[in-house]
């Protein structure tokens, strides 16, 4: 926004002085992320700007990096690249395996986490829901709670779940939860519930509850009146809390580390191995792809922001 003519020089000074520290706290907050970029091209196994790199030499960029991708863990990286190889790469090759896991428990773990969201938004709407404040600060515990206690308590719940349930006087025929998928995508679906409520409930504020009023005075009943009057209008809230549950998932690594076991490596989890065990570059490509990722979603959840001011009346400024 321009200075106004009006404005007196302390004024103008303050103004200019104010886009510098906006300039230096995005340049703070984005700078790790894309000195990330240029550094997955490196041609050398470093972590640093080579010369080449530096003096834009052509041999100092390479995309091996985001070949190893493709081709660690596979059983014949160097045979021609036909069909064989490409099974070979999607049966074999760990990043893929880990991009496959993220994507599976992502999806599920997302799923479970829009419909129990949506619904626990839902109640807490309702202004003769009881104890509505209690119920809410124990439905998002699992983003205030540091998650080391978080991943902990899950670990210990479902190492032994049946053990554990006895202690309420239920006797539950079930079996350890700790090492398999299902474990796995409930543990992200906890994590993720709290950003469903909260993008939700902050959608149903603006709700007009004289629309279902009316639908019901006109026959319709409870069922007809929710997803013909209230999920269309609060659908966009819908989907960014599920895009925020998606990303939470994708992003997750201490739960991982806990509980998922050698077949539910996730991108995150072979991200931390890959540091543990052996440095590579590679890190910085996968890093590059999920930075790609991140931007499409956030741009996603922003157009659904518009779109649901748009919906509501709300002009944007």
């Amino acid at each position: 926004m321009a200075v106004p003519t009006y404005a007196t020089p302390l004024e103008r000074s303050w103004h200019y002085a104010y886009l510098v520290i906006c300039g230096l706290i995005f340049f703070f907050l984005i700078a790790p992320i894309v000195v990330i970029i240029p550094l997955s091209f490196n041609a050398e196994p470093y972590f640093t700007f080579t010369d080449r790199m530096l003096e834009f030499d052509p041999e100092g960029y390479s995309m091996r990096w985001y070949d190893s991708l493709l081709t660690f863990g596979m059983l014949s990286p160097d045979a021609p690249r036909d069909a064989s190889w490409w099974a070979d790469a999607w049966a074999n090759a760990k990043w893929v395996n880990a991009a496959k896991n993220s994507i599976i428990i992502g999806f599920f773990s997302t799923v479970l986490a829009t419909v129990l969201g949506t619904l626990a938004a839902l109640g807490l709407s309702r202004p003769e829901m009881p104890f509505r404040r209690a119920i809410m600060a124990t439905l998002i515990s699992p983003m205030i709670v540091p998650l080391i206690i978080t991943a902990t308590g899950m670990f210990f719940f479902y190492s032994n779940p049946c053990e554990l349930l006895t202690l309420f006087g239920l006797d539950p025929q079930c079996g350890r939860l700790a090492g398999t998928y299902l474990g796995v995508v409930l543990a992200h679906a906890t994590l993720g519930i709290p950003f469903v409520i909260i993008t939700v409930t902050a959608t149903l504020v603006g709700f007009d509850q004289s629309l279902n009023r009316a639908a019901a005075s006109l026959g319709a009943n409870p069922r007809t009146t929710f997803f013909r009057i209230t999920m269309p209008l609060i659908l966009p809230g819908v989907i960014s809390g599920a895009l925020f549950a998606f990303v939470t998932s994708f992003d997750e690594v201490v739960a991982v580390l806990f509980i998922a076991g050698p077949d539910q490596q996730t991108i995150p989890r072979q991200m931390w191995n890959g540091i543990r065990e052996q440095i590579s570059p590679a890190i910085l490509a996968v890093a590059t792809l999920l930075v790609i990722f991140s931007i499409a979603l956030l741009t996603t959840v922003e157009l659904l922001r518009r779109r649901s001011e748009r919906i509501r009346g709300i002009t944007p400024h």
